[in-house]
């Protein structure tokens, strides 16, 4: 069980990552699941009702964050809710490195993208329409990528992780 309830992050995290880098989108399908799986694992992990209740807090504060961030046209609706989906796993204890860690990440990949964007797309990459959509300057930055990597680098440090890796 343990095992399970520490991938099952890491797998949502990687779709999540490759559903926004292939699509440009974050379909709520997902963002739930991902809120969903957190639940089912902290109730399986015998999660104690402070810890859950932090986490939760967390999540429903990275919402709030996260829309107003989108209010302002900075990311995506989607990404607003995977921030507060990656916030319930993560907790506060681990949100700071997290946050810090993403922005450094977000900033890299959109530097990368909006000078990439600059040069004409090579004739072989033509044939691939994720590529295309990634390169147009009307599209924006697929964030949910760096939201993701730095979920993942900072999981094992959560105290939901910490808690799982106990048991």
């Amino acid at each position: 069980m343990s095992f399970i309830a520490l991938i099952i992050f890491p797998i949502l995290m990687a779709y999540a990552a490759m559903s926004d880098l292939l699509t440009m989108r974050l379909p709520n399908k997902l963002t739930v699941s991902i809120f969903v799986c957190f639940l089912a694992m902290a109730l399986a992990a015998h999660v104690p009702l402070p810890m859950l209740g932090m986490n939760l807090s967390c999540g429903l504060a990275m919402l709030v964050v996260g829309f107003g961030m989108y209010a302002r046209g900075w990311i995506g609706g989607g990404d607003a809710k995977l921030l507060a989906a990656i916030a319930a796993w993560l907790g506060w204890s681990a949100l700071l490195d997290f946050v810090l860690l993403t922005a450094m990440l977000g900033g890299a990949l959109s530097l990368f993208i909006l000078q990439w964007r600059r040069w004409p797309l090579p004739a072989f990459m033509m044939g691939a329409p994720w590529l295309v959509r990634l390169h147009d300057p009307k599209e924006g930055v697929p964030y949910g990528v760096a939201l993701a990597f730095g979920a993942l680098h900072v999981y094992l440090q959560s105290p939901i992780a910490q808690l799982i890796l106990q048991i």
